[in-house]
């Protein structure tokens, strides 16, 4: 489906992987830079609201090579 990176302050290496696509928007799972550790969370996110986010450039769509050596 796809994996995404999210727009954020300084060095952190945070991401989004659509995990399954629901009828009006996604389950994701978000992996985010925490002081050297990862914590990893699964959430619901909006179509509308994930379309804004790529229009907006907060999400930022990334090659799976990318993803997987992050």
């Amino acid at each position: 489906m796809g994996t995404y990176t999210l727009k954020s302050i300084g060095n952190a290496n945070d991401y989004m992987t659509i995990v399954r696509e629901v009828e009006d928007g996604y389950v994701v799972r978000i992996v985010r830079d925490q002081d050297g550790y990862n914590e990893v969370k699964t959430d619901y996110i909006s179509k509308s609201l994930f379309d804004s986010c790529v229009r907006t450039g907060y999400l930022t769509k990334v090659e799976q090579a990318d993803a997987i050596s992050a």
